[in-house]
């Protein structure tokens, strides 16, 4: 499964495998900042998701309109919500009753949206050793991964059709399933997130 469009076959799970050679840490607060240790596995993990969900926000980015002062500003010519639902949950209309409010707020927003995305996911891949290790976050460095392991959740949930009832989901899904790795990574970055939460607090 790819965050990045329907599957044409499912990836290998083990390579979603979580280390479970030790308790899986959070995030925690310290004096020198906000601080967290990922085995290489599960950097590895976190970077291909956050890259996954960078290449689809940039893969159809509208071509600037001919007025080069609108583009400027980020006034983009998408109107309409994306047909990709992981898009459509990454970058929702902003008027959900009032359609051509949304049309007209997405002309105004959608650039600087994605611009944004596509900032924090680089911050976040900047601050995570490829090989794992050792990751100290300033504040503004923490929102930054708060906001991209945000959206890799989204993206992960519309591909597991994850819905109110997620518990419910997780345990029907046995492990022959090929969504079970996803599941437990979804559960693991929900956690990851919890911990962030909780050290910046």
């Amino acid at each position: 499964m790819s965050v990045a469009g329907p599957p044409p076959e499912p990836l290998d799970p083990d390579d979603l495998a979580l280390p479970e050679e030790e308790p899986m840490a959070g995030f925690r607060a310290t004096s020198r900042g906000i601080t967290a240790r990922f085995a290489k596995p599960e950097a590895a993990i976190i970077r291909d998701l956050v890259g996954q969900v960078v290449e689809l926000v940039v893969a159809d980015i509208p071509a600037p309109g001919a007025d080069d002062l609108a583009a400027m500003v980020g006034i983009s010519d998408a109107a309409e919500l994306p047909d990709d639902p992981v898009l459509a949950r990454l970058l929702p209309d902003g008027y959900r009753d009032d359609p051509e409010a949304a049309r007209e707020f997405r002309r105004f927003t959608e650039s600087g949206l994605r611009s944004a995305k596509v900032e924090s996911a680089k911050l976040l891949l900047q601050t995570l050793p490829a090989g794992g290790g050792r990751v100290r976050l300033s504040a503004d460095e923490a929102e930054a991964w708060l906001r991209s392991l945000n959206d890799v959740r989204l993206a992960l949930g519309v591909r597991l059709g994850v819905t109110d009832d997620f518990d419910g989901l997780s345990e029907d899904v046995l492990p022959d399933d090929p969504r079970y790795a996803y599941i437990q990574v979804y559960q693991w970055l929900a956690f990851l997130q919890g911990s962030l939460v909780a050290a910046l607090s």
